[in-house]
């Protein structure tokens, strides 16, 4: 049997079993996950899968696309400790145990939740994470020159106690390279509210390079609708756009002075681009899932937006029900168009109980 480690928010660990369950089902593999609520990581076993089968592209692109988690990696084993003085030795042990044909690379990720029992261990697990990288590079098991003929994996670690740990092996190129999967945002004193952040977070986790080149550049135009006070309005200024934000509410006053904002006074769900298109339509209305949904589908499929960046906010419950619901939603409606298009969602660090969904159209990248 092969296992899995995943990350994800406190408290959504149900809807990743549900994602992971649904998902290996349609590849005919069959798993069951392992968690306690409100831990925010969970293990996954494959039922009579060799590790073999993580190599697998279908499997690679389940994983890389799961909505719900932050990372994921291969479990190789546990470590309990009855001398908490020397943590070091017994992983070096584990590590060195390791198969033959895979190198460990150059570095070891130590890695806690982010729970309140996980957040806790945050100090330590910093602390640790050099002298095991110390005494790792000083036995060879990282660090070493590689041969070509090897798999090159990340080294893992997850402290799920001071004395506890799971470790194992990354799945390439799916697993975060940073810990957590998590990628911490400064603030912008000067941006309107902290929800500029969710954006941020979307534009540098989901949109690759290429993408950001095409979409940020000169003389681009957006849309955001929901707009007030500008949180998302301000990522896209800060990117040389010029927007139009739609809102019966007030924007920023720094910003409508940049002139780089038009505000609109409009129900977002009846405006229209001014100008006939935009190449990014942002929104973050608070608005029941199906609905933002259908309103981006629209948008996309009529021609009013190359590319959309949105969020859904999500239910108590049936969260995962909910987010596979308006994805499907999206897809049916742009089956019908004639473009080719990427799409990806994810709950991202900064999301509280929403998720985010890029659609870009793959022909303007």
């Amino acid at each position: 049997m092969t296992q899995l480690l995943l990350l994800c928010r406190s408290g959504y660990e149900q809807d990743l079993s549900e994602e992971l369950i649904h998902g290996f089902a349609l590849l005919n593999i069959a798993g069951y996950p392992n968690f306690k609520k409100g831990q925010a990581w969970l293990s996954f076993t494959l039922v009579n899968q060799p590790a073999q089968a993580l190599e697998q592209k279908p499997v690679k692109a389940l994983l890389g696309s799961l909505v719900f988690a932050r990372q994921v990696w291969q479990v190789l084993g546990e470590v309990s400790y009855e001398d908490t003085q020397d943590r070091v030795t017994p992983l070096l042990q584990a590590f060195e145990n390791i198969e033959p044909n895979v190198s460990l690379g150059h570095d070891v990720l130590v890695e806690h939740a982010d729970s309140e029992q996980g957040n806790e261990l945050a100090r330590f697990v910093k602390k640790f994470n050099v002298p095991l990288r110390q005494a790792m590079r000083a036995k060879g098991i990282i660090g070493r020159r590689l041969k070509s003929e090897k798999t090159v994996k990340q080294a893992h670690v997850l402290f799920t106690r001071s004395h506890h740990c799971i470790y194992g092996v990354s799945i390439n190129p799916v697993s975060a390279p940073n810990p957590g999967g998590i990628i911490r945002l400064k603030f912008p004193p000067n941006a309107p509210s902290r929800s500029t952040l969710k954006l941020e977070d979307a534009i540098k986790h989901q949109l690759t390079e290429p993408e950001r080149q095409a979409i940020f550049t000169e003389g681009a135009n957006g849309v955001d609708l929901g707009a007030c006070p500008g949180g998302w309005t301000y990522q896209l200024v800060q990117r040389g756009m010029h927007v139009e934000a739609v809102d019966n509410g007030l924007i920023q006053e720094a910003l409508m002075n940049t002139g780089m904002v038009a505000h609109y006074a409009h129900d977002g769900f009846s405006y229209q681009p001014q100008y006939g298109k935009v190449t990014l339509l942002v929104c973050d209305m608070i608005e029941q899932p199906d609905k933002v949904a259908s309103l981006m589908a629209k948008w996309l499929k009529l021609g009013w937006t190359d590319h959309a960046i949105f969020n859904l906010k999500l239910p108590m419950k049936q969260r995962f029900d909910c987010v596979s619901r308006c994805l499907d939603l999206v897809r049916t409606e742009l089956g019908k168009s004639f473009f080719r298009y990427r799409m990806s969602a994810r709950h991202l660090y900064h999301d509280r109980d929403e998720v985010t969904v890029v659609v870009v159209q793959s022909d303007l990248i």
